[in-house]
């Protein structure tokens, strides 16, 4: 079961869409190895837009990942790839079909 998530919107700077792609999917091994990540989404919104969603059972699950790797090299690249700072929402989970 998941209760709260985290939606991030990334908007690359121009010629640096490729990057950001290759960033994020590069993340998955970081995020397959966070135990209390339920799920994690890296997304492409438009051609220069992306976005990640992830899923925790609880707040605890949640601050982990906010306080973990992927949190800390999207923040440490962020100048370098994005136009503006990443918007990062903290959500409520209403309901969720997962794997079973």
């Amino acid at each position: 079961m998941v209760t709260v998530g985290i939606l991030a919107k990334l908007e690359a700077k121009p010629g640096k869409e490729a990057a950001v792609a290759a960033f994020l999917a590069s993340a998955l091994p970081l995020a397959n190895a966070e135990a209390k990540t339920t799920a994690w989404f890296a997304l492409r919104l438009g051609p220069s837009t992306f976005g990640i969603f992830d899923a925790f059972a609880d707040e605890s699950g949640r601050a982990a990942h906010l306080a973990g790797p992927i949190a800390a090299a999207l923040m440490a690249k962020a100048g370098e790839l994005l136009a503006v700072p990443p918007s990062i929402e903290k959500v409520d989970v209403l309901a969720a079909k997962l794997p079973g």
